[in-house]
C-alpha cells in the first residue's frame, strides 16, 4: 500500500476507490457472458454453473471474513430459510434470467435494463406497505423508464430480429425482477446478519442451487469437454464480476456509507456500456447514449428522493 501513489491511498483510504473497483467489476460481468458465448458452443445454465462452481469457495471465503462483524452470530433456523430464499431469488434465478438475456441482446441494453431494479424495489415496497410514493419519486420512475423506451425503441427499429429482442429484453427485465425482490429481503436481514457475511452465505445457497439444477439438467458432463477459453471467462466472472465486488462493496460502504457507495455505483452501465464498445464491437448510437444518460437521472433523483 505504500508503494502507491498518494491519491490512491487516499481514494483507497476513504472508500471511493473500493466503490468504482466495485462498479467496474459488476460492470464487466455481462461482457465476460458474451465473450463465453462466442468462444464456444455453450448456453446459459452451462455458463452459470461454470461461473458459481468457481465462486462457492470464495463466497466461503467472504463468510469467513466477516466473522469479526458485530452482526455474525449464530443464525436462528427462520433466518437461515431466509438466507436460503435469497440464495434462491438472488445469484441463482436472477442470473440464470440475465444470463437467458444475454443469448439475445447486446450487453450495454442488458444493463440499461438490469439497472432499472430500483424502481421495482420502489413499486414492491409501495404494494407491501400499501403506500404510493410520492410525485417526485414517481416523476423519477417515469424519466427512467422514458430513457429505457427511447435505447430500446431504437434497438427494435434496427434489431434484425425482432422476436430475439424482445424474448432477451423479457428475461432481463424478469431478472431485474427478481434482483429486487433479492434486494428487499437483504434490507430486512443485513442488521441481523451482517452484510458480508449475508452476501457470502446467500451467494453460497445460490451456488448450491446453481450446481443442483444443472446436475439434474446433466450439464456436468457437458462443461468438461468445453474449451479453456470459456473457463477462463467464468472464472473471470466469477472472481472479478461476482466475489470481489462484494468485498468491495462491503469495504467501500463501511468507509463511505451506503448513499454515497450506491452514488458512485451509477458509473456501472456506462462502463458496461464502454466496455461493451471497447471489447466486443457494439455500436453505441446518440439514442442509446441519450437513453442511458435518463435512466441514470432517474435512478439518481430516485436515490435522492424518499419513496
Amino acid at each position: 500500500m505504500n508503494a502507491l501513489p498518494a491519491c490512491i491511498r487516499r481514494l483507497a483510504a476513504d472508500g471511493r476507490l473500493y466503490a468504482v473497483l466495485s462498479a467496474a467489476g459488476f460492470a464487466l460481468k455481462a461482457i465476460f457472458v458474451k465473450l463465453g458465448y462466442a468462444a464456444a458452443p455453450v448456453d446459459a445454465l452451462g455458463l452459470l454453473t461454470l461461473r458459481m462452481g468457481m465462486a462457492l469457495p470464495l463466497f466461503a471465503w467472504l463468510v469467513w471474513l466477516s466473522r469479526g462483524e458485530a452482526a455474525a452470530r449464530p443464525l436462528s433456523g427462520r433466518d437461515a430459510l431466509r438466507v436460503l430464499a435469497l440464495g434462491a431469488v438472488g445469484y441463482y434465478l436472477s442470473s440464470l434470467f440475465d444470463f437467458y438475456g444475454l443469448e439475445y441482446i447486446s450487453a450495454g441494453l442488458e444493463r440499461m435494463i438490469l439497472y432499472a431494479y430500483p424502481t421495482l424495489v420502489l413499486v414492491f415496497q409501495a404494494v407491501l406497505l400499501r403506500a404510493w410514493p410520492r410525485a417526485q419519486t414517481a416523476r423519477a420512475m417515469a424519466i427512467c423508464y422514458l430513457g429505457l423506451g427511447v435505447a430500446f425503441a431504437h434497438d427494435l427499429a434496427f434489431a434484425g430480429e425482432r422476436r430475439a429482442l424482445l424474448v432477451g429484453s423479457a428475461w432481463v427485465f424478469a431478472s431485474a425482477v427478481t434482483y429486487a425482490g433479492y434486494y428487499i429481503g437483504m434490507g430486512s436481514l443485513m442488521r441481523r446478519v451482517g452484510s458480508m457475511r449475508l452476501a457470502g452465505l446467500a451467494g453460497a445457497a445460490s451456488s448450491v442451487f446453481v450446481l443442483l439444477h444443472a446436475a439434474l439438467a446433466g450439464a456436468p458432463g457437458a462443461l468438461l469437454a468445453l474449451p479453456a477459453s470459456v473457463w477462463l471467462y467464468a472464472g473471470l466472472m466469477a472472481v472479478i464480476s461476482t466475489v470481489l465486488p462484494v468485498y468491495w462493496m462491503a469495504l467501500a460502504i463501511h468507509r463511505l456509507g451506503a448513499a454515497q457507495a450506491a452514488a458512485i455505483g451509477n458509473l456501472g452501465p456506462v462502463l458496461t456500456v464502454f466496455a461493451a464498445w471497447a471489447l466486443l464491437g457494439e455500436a453505441v448510437s446518440l439514442y442509446q447514449a441519450f437513453g442511458l444518460a435518463l435512466v441514470l437521472f432517474g435512478v439518481s433523483r430516485l436515490k435522492a428522493a424518499p419513496a
